[in-house]
């Protein structure tokens, strides 16, 4: 890194926790045709996963993500052991108030803690000047964006679209846990989401049927459980009761044991 330093090209990270998708390498196709050093991170965080959560059983392909990385050109490839990044009397933690506490926050009490210190302990292990991360993961995003405006970090924090299947599921490392029912039934994410684009696209102000449409869907899923269901402003994650201006509607579900989230913008205006 440090000779592509000195030859004044800027450093993109895009961290992963591995088990690599086509959304991943998305990330890294971004940092490259930024012109960046590209420079990739496989790391399962333990502290970003709950007592009951998967950590243990969360797939773990190294030689498959190595290939893939490899693949995308990226230049770098870091996959430290749990050892190295937390010591054995390791007591430092990061907690990023306001938009960590709703949605995900709410469901998952600590996830947060967890995100906010590996990210902020792999920037300062490899100083990037952009960091790359995926919509689908939006408040997550929002996470980081605040810790690094509140520690003045001299980082770019670059969002890029959420990456899809053919029949609209989010790509996501857990989708490999989906049975064959499970899988068809965990479509029903996106197209409630859609659902409710379409509502908006149509006319639809009024958050309640926005929301009652989107459940509408899920009941057409039997053995999807839903954790929640919002449409809330962008920056705040506060939730709106009129779509007068562009929103968010976030969605988190299981299909059987696999707990899947997912989001998109709500415009009211049609797009120009």
């Amino acid at each position: 890194m440090q000779a592509a330093r000195r030859a004044g090209r800027a450093i993109g990270l895009v961290p992963t926790m591995g088990a690599l998708h086509a959304g991943h390498i998305s990330l890294a196709d971004a940092a490259r045709r930024a012109g960046d050093y590209v420079v990739a991170t496989i790391f399962v965080n333990p502290t970003q996963f709950g007592p009951n959560e998967d950590f243990q059983r969360y797939p773990r392909p190294l030689d498959a993500d190595l290939a893939a990385l490899r693949a995308a050109q990226v230049d770098l490839v870091f996959t430290p052991d749990t050892s190295e990044v937390y010591g054995p009397r390791h007591a430092t933690f990061v907690e990023v108030g306001g938009v960590s506490g709703p949605l995900e926050g709410r469901c998952r009490p600590g996830h947060f803690r967890g995100v906010a210190t590996i990210v902020l302990k792999l920037f300062n292990m490899s100083f990037p000047d952009r960091a790359y991360f995926g919509q689908k993961d939006y408040q997550q995003t929002l996470v980081v964006r605040r810790m690094v405006a509140d520690l003045d970090l001299p980082i770019e924090i670059c969002v890029c679209p959420t990456v899809r299947e053919a029949d609209g599921l989010a790509m996501s490392s857990r989708n490999v846990y989906l049975g064959a029912d499970e899988r068809r039934q965990a479509t029903m994410l996106y197209r409630g989401l859609r659902r409710a684009c379409e509502l908006v696209a149509g006319g639809e102000r009024d958050a309640a049927p926005l929301r009652a449409a989107m459940e509408a869907c899920f009941r057409e899923a039997a053995g999807m459980k839903l954790e929640y269901l919002e449409i809330v402003d962008p920056e705040s994650l506060s939730p709106v009761a009129v779509v007068d201006r562009p929103a968010l509607a976030v969605v988190a579900a299981h299909a059987g044991g696999t707990r899947l989230i997912d989001n998109e913008f709500l415009h009211p205006e049609p797009r120009i």
